[in-house]
């Protein structure tokens, strides 16, 4: 009889189930996959996280990119500099199960290659199903990403959330001497495509970020972008994947249990940065059911309430941003070019050290005045 189950290891999960465990709690990890394993991702992280955690980050951090590069069809270059806080890219195998092990450090215990089935909660506890036999919890995190079954199981039915697709190249390089990131504008409709270095190659990729489809190669749009940088997919592998990006506020909350992650859809809608945010509502899922084991009333109601209110309202105004940028791209991005600050404005947000709220209002003005 477990205090929690987290289901999913990624960066949601782990990172609940690191705190529950350093408060004393007694934490199982499940997870379908044989850990460490692969997850398709760009990789890139603020380096803001590490004020939610008393470890060091350094073992999970491939490199650190100090210098942004934002290109419309190869040209028209802005170039940002990161100055005291680089962007931490790290690959998902690496980085996720770092954080899986510091909490098992703390104490809780993993069953990796062990996949929820079912579930059925009866007497104040959840009782996990699995090919392995039944594990019984007195609360359960629901972290299995985009492509999970926990928000089904768990009886959420339909969830605000758009789902939205990309391509993931990863390059391999064995001298690395080029520590830039890189975002392309030009070549994809709805999106952009990225360059994200790692210590031994490249993470290439194009997503849609909107609601809108058209049909168009990734591939040979990452290929072209590619022989850019004097590189070729000979020996590249590729990936697609769905990112659940934020939809609208939504209940996150059910008897003695809580959504997270990607299973919650709090991807950045308008950047796709997936990790931070899965990391603080892993963040405070913990802190939600810490506080309902130690008799808060409404705790995990809260824990619906604290993102809509601590995230969703950010959201809003990076959706409103989306919807007018990705509509008309060549136009925003003439935005970035004339007033340069504004693309040190966004690596700051991604940063977190300014707020959409805090320049949205602004930005949007400046778009819709093009």
């Amino acid at each position: 009889m477990y205090d929690c189950i987290v289901v999913g290891t990624g960066p949601a999960g782990a990172t609940a189930s690191y705190h529950l465990a350093k408060k004393g709690h007694s934490v199982l990890m499940l997870d379908k996959a044989k850990l460490p394993r692969y997850k398709p991702c760009g990789g890139g992280v603020s380096a803001v996280i590490q004020e939610w955690f008393d470890f060091d980050f350094t073992p999970a951090i491939s490199l650190k990119s100090d210098r942004v590069y934002c290109t419309w069809e190869h040209q028209e270059s802005i170039e940002v500099s990161m100055g005291n806080h680089p962007i931490w890219m790290v690959r998902r195998d690496v980085f996720d199960y770092f954080i899986v092990q510091q909490a098992v450090k703390q104490g809780a215990i993993l069953k990796d290659e062990t996949e929820v089935i079912d579930l059925d909660y009866k007497l104040d506890r959840w009782i996990v199903k699995t090919p392995d036999g039944e594990f019984h919890g007195r609360y359960l995190i629901g972290a299995d990403g985009a492509k999970g079954v926990m928000a089904k199981l768990l009886g959420f039915g339909k969830q605000k959330k758009l789902v939205a697709g990309a391509l993931e190249i990863e390059i391999p390089y064995q001298k690395q001497d080029n520590p830039h990131t890189y975002f392309e504008f030009g070549f994809v409709k709805h999106g952009y495509a990225w360059n994200f270095p790692k210590a031994d190659g490249f993470s290439m990729g194009a997503g849609v970020f909107t609601s809108q489809r058209k049909a168009q190669s990734f591939h040979k749009i990452i290929e072209d972008y590619a022989s850019q940088f004097n590189l070729t997919l000979t020996q590249a592998t590729q990936h697609g994947h769905p990112i659940a990006l934020w939809n609208g506020n939504q209940k996150l909350h059910t008897d003695n249990a809580l959504l997270a992650g990607e299973s919650a859809c709090v991807v950045d809608p308008f950047t796709a940065e997936g990790i931070r945010p899965s990391i603080f509502s892993g963040l405070k899922a913990s802190e939600a059911i810490h506080n309902s084991i130690s008799r808060s009333s409404h705790a995990l109601e809260k824990y619906s309430q604290i993102m809509a209110e601590e995230w969703g309202r950010e959201m809003i105004w990076a959706q409103r941003l989306a919807q007018v940028f990705y509509r008309f791209p060549h136009l925003g991005y003439n935005v970035m070019t004339k007033n340069p600050k504004s693309a040190i404005t966004m690596t700051k947000i991604f940063n977190g050290e300014l707020s959409y709220s805090q320049v949205a209002q602004k930005a949007l003005k400046l778009l819709m005045n093009i």
